[in-house]
């Protein structure tokens, strides 16, 4: 039986409409959103509120939550996931996505947490977003992602 662990996600826009994306610290180039797993006892808002304020240093009352929307799953590729197995006893994960619209109030981005994910942010179009900073597994989600949210269909690269 394939299990997923729960996970959340937030897509953070501020009032220009660009999208927050970070780089993670231990894979230079990598770029995603804040995210990450549920833990046992908590709710997904609780959760997104805790990774939130972890991983960019916003609190609860710098954002509102537009929109929420699940379902979205991947698999661990297999070099992953048995050490994921071993770990969480999970074979990939299913998020849930929050549309965040940051407040004019809200202090500025702080990557600079401990322990630190994120390395550097950015501002996007989400229509800039590049797949090609995922690693492969993620990308159906993001696209998915993309399209739900913002109406943007990203394309894959295209390889000789």
């Amino acid at each position: 039986m394939v299990r997923y662990r729960p996970n959340v996600a937030a897509l953070i826009v501020n009032s220009d409409g660009n999208l927050l994306i970070c780089e993670r610290t231990n894979v230079p180039g990598a770029w995603q959103f804040p995210q990450g797993g549920v833990d046992d006892g908590e709710s997904m808002e609780q959760a997104l509120s805790r990774e939130v304020r972890e991983e960019v240093g916003l609190g609860i009352n710098d954002y509102d939550v537009l929109e929420r929307r699940d379902g979205y799953r991947y698999l661990y590729p297999p070099e992953v996931r048995v050490k994921k197995i071993r770990k969480h006893g999970n074979h990939g994960q299913e998020q849930t996505y929050f549309l965040c619209k940051l407040k004019p109030a809200a202090p500025p981005i702080n990557v600079n947490q401990t322990p630190q994910e994120f390395g550097a942010y950015r501002w996007i179009a989400p229509d800039e977003f590049d797949l090609d900073w995922l690693p492969s597994f993620k990308r159906e989600v993001y696209r998915a992602v993309m399209e739900d949210f913002f109406g943007v269909r990203l394309q894959p690269a295209v390889f000789p």
